[in-house]
This record gives C-alpha cells, structure tokens and sequence, in this order.
C-alpha cells in the first residue's frame, strides 16, 4: 500500500493534508476558526484534485503483456492514445518486471525533462513519465501485474467534474487517539479494487473513543505522519464503498490527532483507470463516520459509469 498512497502523494493533494493537519493540531478543539480551516482545507483539496496533476486527468489503464506493447492514437495498437497522440507513436518493451519504451522517429516525447527515443521507466517513479503533448505516461504497478497509466490534461472526467460533497463539519470527529507501537511491525495481505494482493507493514495503531465507543486502526507511516485506510457503516449509502482515506502527523507522546472532517475519498471515488488499496478487516468499523467526504455524484455518461 506504500506505492499507492505515494501516488497519492505526488499530486500534492496529502501535502495539503498533511499541511493542514499542523495547523488544526496547533489549534484549540474549540477555537472559531477551526471551522473555517477545515473549509480551506477542502477548498484546497479539490483545487488539486482538479489540477493538471490530479487524479480527473488520470484517463487510461493498460495492462502490459510480456514483449511489445504498442501505442498511439491508432486503432490497431495495443495501448490507444487519444486522437491528439500520433497515429503510432512507439512501444513499451515488457520483460520480467522491466519496462523500455522506445519512440518512433519523429515523435517528441520528454522523459525526465530531455527528449527521448529509448530508455527504461520505472514503475511508480515521479521522474520517469513519458510526455508527449498534454498526455503523459507513466508504469505502474498493482500487486505483481504492471499497467501503463496515461494522464490527459483534457481528460471526460476532469471537464465534467461534478465537485466534492462533505458532511458538515463536526469537532466531535476530532479526537485525540493512544498511538501504540507493535513489538515487530506487522506484515499484512490486502487487497486493491483491481483484485490484486498487496504487501503492507503497519508499524502501529491508533486507539480513541468516539461517542462513548472505544475504536482502533491500523495505521501505516511515512515520513510525513501516519495514514489509515478505513471503512464504516456509512460506506456504500452516503459514502464511497470501497473506502476512504484518513491521514494525521506523527505521534507525539503516545498520542496522535485524528480529524474524520478531513477523510477524503480514494482516487477510484471519481476514477475507474485507479487502484485503490481496500482496508483490511481490522480497520471496517462498525460504526457510522458522519465526518469528511461524501460519495462522488458522477455525471452520466462519464468513462466508467
């Protein structure tokens, strides 16, 4: 699950988050503006999942197969491009894990800021994504399958963007939780929306009460903090199904700050060309979360929908 909230990362939407969080952390529970931040916080949020880099430009998911996989906007290629892409533009050479993408002569694509013709892409790498025009293209991995995932500035999804919907915001959703370390980081199985098995390391969990009840979640670190993948007993009515998405600084003194007003949806919410991580049985609490971000309301007709 690392890789896949890394992606999330990259877009910037969790280093708003993560920003954010600081400051209602160095605020009062009570304090007037809490409110207002929190607001801003969400404006901020959907301003970056609308942004050249958001998650409504990610428009395409292509599987690789072992050898040569082609693209371009033509309709014989295995990975079609939209009409703005050249009619054949190059492939993708797949081998055990390994990616190499070679360019037709003629075609301008950037790679790591430089025109390219042949080179290897990592998957999941920041750096290494293959421009040409407003598409961009990039290897990513879901479990032990690597795809192809292509972003498009002009994406269905991101012009017909319907807006993010919230519970009002509630104080009661803030609570200070125990962060308690495992003896040995714990190795666990999970699942993503596509069916494939992922390897995650939770290194600890978070204990708080909520409304008179005594709750507990997994909760994976990075550097900046801790995140939680979690389910509850509003998912599937007013919220996203699958799941949604909490994250919070780092302890401090055995505790840590925990603000359901700031869960947010999973970029498969909004996106069917996404693998979002599922949240293992232990973080599916059966209680109602009337805090954060609300279903999606997909306009009809949208890829997927």
């Amino acid at each position: 699950m690392n890789f896949v909230r890394a992606a999330w990362k990259t877009t910037g939407a969790v280093v708003l988050c993560i920003a954010a969080a600081s400051i209602l952390l160095a605020a009062r529970a009570d304090s007037p503006s809490y409110r207002q931040t929190v607001e801003k916080w969400r404006q901020s949020y959907e301003a970056q999942l609308k942004s050249d880099t958001g998650w409504l430009t990610v428009s395409g998911l292509f599987w690789l197969h072992e050898g040569e996989n082609t693209f371009g906007s033509g309709p014989l290629n295995d990975i079609v491009l939209p009409a703005s892409a050249p009619a054949s533009a190059g492939s993708f050479e797949f081998h055990a894990g390994r990616t190499i993408v070679h360019v037709k002569t003629g075609v301008r694509a950037i790679l790591n800021g430089k025109p390219t013709e042949t080179a290897e892409m990592h998957s999941d790498s920041n750096s290494d994504q293959l421009a040409i025009g407003d598409l961009t293209l990039y290897v990513h991995s879901s479990g032990d399958r690597y795809t192809i995932r292509l972003r498009d500035k002009n994406s269905r999804l991101r012009k017909d963007f319907t807006g993010t919907r919230w519970f009002p915001v509630d104080e009661s959703y803030r609570v200070t939780a125990r962060y308690v370390p495992y003896d040995k980081p714990k190795q666990i199985e999970i699942q993503n929306v596509m069916g494939d098995t992922l390897q995650d390391t939770i290194p600890g969990y978070a204990v708080f009460s909520l409304h008179g009840q005594e709750l507990r979640l997994d909760a994976e670190a990075d550097a900046s903090g801790l995140s939680v993948v979690f389910r509850d007993l509003t998912s599937g009515h007013e919220t996203y199904a699958a799941s949604r998405f909490l994250d919070a600084g780092p302890p401090k003194d055995g505790q840590v700050v925990l603000d359901f007003n700031q869960a947010y949806n999973p970029p498969c919410a909004y996106n069917p060309y996404t693998t979002c991580p599922l949240p293992p049985p232990q973080n599916r609490l059966a209680v109602r979360i009337e805090a954060g971000e609300k279903t999606y309301h997909h306009p009809a007709g949208t890829p997927g929908h």
